[in-house]
């Protein structure tokens, strides 16, 4: 930058002169009585247009189709489990529950409920979704950024992985791990070195879904409990959009607190059955 050349011309100050005043008679005051009309009238129309944006979410998030279910079978459920992961093996279920100091990773049989074999984990770990790959369970943990590996027949664990964010869901596609963190993105992972290959924002009629939480991998698509909502989304691993929904209202127990929410979704792929359930729910459903 280079200053200017100073020059021989003098040049004027600006005039420190008060603007002249404009003509005409100047408009009387408004009473107060008129301007509290007004500013009344401004608030109104702002919670209305506030009421209808409400209205139009709710309605684009809803385009997609909704189902009802029909119980095929009811199987005992043990209503101390804070169901946060759920998955089917052979005629079991493998189960991880959550809250510090009582989350558990645990072999359930079907028919009775009852619980074969279970692991504590650490009680400064919060246990979440938990999938089946190979010959190994793996579970997540909330905010501790910790992955657990077991060995599938013992339960024992092997080993752990550290990954960025909160863990919620995990499933997988055959290919990869899918995991959910609480967000409107999926991450798929690869199931050896747990990096995160690619990502997946999931919508409704051009809004983001949050709070993405258990997932399974049913027949092409992600299925994903809303956490504080008893519904499932279908979800196109491909493009991210809700093909539709699950309402599973009608299975939800009375009487129970706000978070035993539905939270739990196993498939059995064999015999084309799939299992939901909620947290400290008396039930899990077989339903179609």
């Amino acid at each position: 930058w280079a200053s200017p050349k100073v020059t021989g011309v003098m040049t004027r100050r600006p005039s420190r002169t008060k603007s002249a005043e404009p003509l005409g008679p100047r408009s009387p005051p408004q009473p107060a009585s008129i301007r509290r009309w007004w500013r009344w009238a401004l608030v109104l129309t702002l919670v209305v247009c506030a009421g209808l944006g409400v209205v139009w979410a709710m309605a684009r998030e809803r385009t997609s189709a909704t189902w009802g279910v029909e119980v095929v079978q009811a199987y005992p459920h043990d209503t101390g489990a804070y169901t946060q992961g759920l998955a089917f093996d052979g005629r079991e279920l493998l189960e991880g529950t959550g809250k510090y100091g009582e989350s558990t990773l645990r072999r359930v049989d079907l028919v009775s409920g009852r619980v074969l074999q279970s692991v504590s984990l650490a009680r400064d770990l919060f246990g979440e979704g938990v999938a089946v790959w190979g010959g190994e369970v793996i579970q997540l943990t909330w905010r501790n950024q910790i992955g657990v590996v077991y060995d599938k027949a013992t339960l024992e664990k092997r080993r752990q992985f550290r990954y960025a964010g909160e863990g919620w869901g995990l499933t997988h596609d055959g290919t990869h791990l899918i995991m959910s963190d609480g967000s409107s993105t999926l991450r798929f992972l690869d199931p050896k070195t747990f990096r995160v290959v690619r990502q997946l924002l999931v919508r409704s009629g051009g809004r983001r879904v949050a709070n993405l939480n258990e997932l399974e991998y049913v027949q092409g698509e992600i299925l994903a409990n809303i956490w504080y909502k008893n519904y499932v989304a279908r979800i196109s691993p491909s493009s991210g959009e809700v093909l539709g929904w699950i309402d599973l209202q009608t299975l939800v127990p009375p009487r129970l607190d706000r978070d035993s929410v539905a939270n739990g979704i196993a498939y059995d792929a064999e015999n084309d059955r799939l299992f939901v359930t909620g947290k400290n729910w008396p039930q899990l459903f077989e339903i179609r």
